[in-house]
């Protein structure tokens, strides 16, 4: 209660940054259309809480199952009479509004433990604003919860540099090894902590707290790798490294061509960052830096290696590359722009109150824009082009399937229903799958028409085919009974995308 009353401003504050975050992720979570990868990982949820000799399904694909071990109790949460919601899509969107807190959490922690809690308060309400972290924390991705593991790691290695302590490793240890249990990428922190040495007073660094450092940091490492072995005990283990081609690029394959994939890299970076972090984020984040290198701020270098280091790292070497793949390099990019804004107050004392309103005007317009039409109107969002073609025009963008399995269920009164989708793996056929999970109605993976396999099924049951194309399907033998349009694409070299539900007929 002490505390309270003696940061009792701080506290109403932080109270409103917390109403604020969740202001802006828990309306409408559903509004926006189902990414591929969200069906994927919430079919896999799903199947994995029915069948528990499959609880390591992720495996199958190169994937990492803490995301999904965790989403399976929410499907028990929102099925509930009193909860009053009964989706999938919104269940596991909620998960990644929960890492997203998390992460909220460890950037006020972290920005207090190496700044103050003025630069801890800005941080937070940044990350609660700015459009990179509003957009993926509504989204059932991995993403999110490595950001949370990724920067309570970083507070705990902190902390370790100030006091070398067993019980701390051990917990970063741990914070590292469910980092890599969500998505292994995560394996990047591994290499980064002990770059994190810069942080400590090499001048009062003696021999004996350097070999304690060191000591802890094998613990943490040693905790981490043990925790990620446990995947061991799943039978397609060996699939984690073998899939790591297909996303990153090896020595050998960059030897000659350094700088390719990094410059087409570099250039999505700063495509995406000014429309993302928005340029008022920016340029108190390129401030707040450069302040930190001048004064020589040695514990908030670490911040600046550990947002720098696998950013670098994953422009260098991955194959894909989209936004998401950085977001657990956004927090402590976050706090170095909550630092800017501190250190820019500070340069103007007598006008504080009146700088503090201009700063807050400077910061809040485009973020707020941009989630106001994330809540009302998805289709609207003005994300970047490629990120837009995948999360609300292509084909890897769901419309309707909630209603197309409303539907089918309501036919199912009627007789066997059997329906056909177009494609085996991904927003079809699981983002229908998620929504019929226990309705008994088989769904069938077939091509980009009517398979063989389909249309015998239509004379022992209701037969209905769902297209997942760009241009509306011309099917012999089959009415359309509804479609749901997708986003309207900026580039008009590209068609509008469409989701059609047709019935096969006999």
């Amino acid at each position: 209660m002490n505390f309270i009353r003696k940061h009792k401003l701080e506290f109403v504050l932080g109270l409103l940054i917390v109403i604020l975050y969740f202001f802006l992720r828990l309306p409408n979570l559903t509004l926006q259309p189902i990414f591929a990868d969200e069906a994927i990982y919430i079919r896999w949820a799903q199947v994995m809480k029915s069948e528990p000799t499959l609880r390591f399904l992720p495996l199958t694909d190169g994937k990492a199952p803490l995301f999904m071990w965790i989403m399976m109790p929410m499907f028990k949460i929102f099925d509930s009479d009193l909860i009053g919601v009964d989706d999938p899509l919104f269940a596991g969107r909620f998960l990644s509004v929960l890492s997203g807190f998390a992460t909220l959490a460890g950037v006020f922690a972290l920005s207090w433990k190496v700044f103050n809690i003025r630069v801890a308060l800005w941080s937070a309400l940044i990350y609660a604003i700015v459009p990179y972290t509003v957009f993926f924390d509504r989204m059932a991705l991995v993403d999110s919860m490595l950001a949370a593991f990724t920067i309570w790691a970083i507070f705990f290695s902190v902390w370790l540099l100030k006091s070398q302590r067993l019980d701390l490793s051990m917990i970063l240890g741990f914070l590292l090894g469910g980092a890599m249990l969500t998505k292994t990428p995560a394996i990047v922190n591994l290499i980064v902590l002990p770059l994190s040495l810069i942080g400590s007073s090499f001048n009062k660094l003696n021999k004996n707290k350097l070999l304690k450092l060191f000591g802890c940091w094998v613990l943490a490492i040693f905790i981490a790798i043990v925790v990620y072995n446990l995947l061991r005990l799943g039978p397609e283990f060996h699939k984690l490294s073998a899939r790591n081609a297909d996303y990153m690029f090896s020595l050998s394959e960059l030897s000659g061509r350094p700088l390719d994939p990094f410059i087409p890299h570099l250039r999505d970076i700063m495509d995406w960052f000014p429309k993302l972090l928005t340029l008022p984020v920016l340029v108190f984040m390129g401030y707040g830096i450069w302040v930190m290198v001048m004064k020589k701020n040695r514990l908030g270098m670490v911040i600046v290696i550990w947002a720098v280091v696998p950013l670098l790292a994953q422009t260098a070497f991955l194959r894909t590359f989209t936004a998401r793949y950085l977001l657990f390099s956004i927090p402590p990019l976050l706090i170095l722009a909550g630092f800017g804004v501190e250190k820019v107050l500070e340069l103007i004392k007598g006008i504080k109150n009146i700088l503090i309103i201009i700063i807050i005007i400077s910061i809040l317009p485009l973020p707020l824009y941009f989630d106001y039409l994330l809540l009302t109107n998805s289709a609207e969002v003005p994300l970047p082009r490629a990120e837009r073609r995948g999360y609300l025009e292509d084909w890897t963008a769901g419309y309707g399937f909630k209603e197309i399995a409303q539907f089918l269920i309501e036919k199912k009164k009627n007789g066997p229903v059997l329906v056909g989708t177009e494609g085996y793996f991904g927003t079809l056929p699981d983002g229908l799958q998620i929504y019929l999970d226990k309705s008994g109605i088989p769904v069938i993976g077939a091509q980009a028409t009517i398979s063989a396999k389909i249309r015998d099924a239509v004379n022992a049951n209701q037969t209905y085919f769902v297209s997942n194309g760009t241009i509306p399907h011309i099917l012999e033998r089959a009415e359309k009974i509804m479609e749901f349009p997708k986003a309207k694409p900026y580039d008009t070299r590209y068609p509008q995308g469409i989701i059609i539900l047709y019935r096969v007929l006999p």
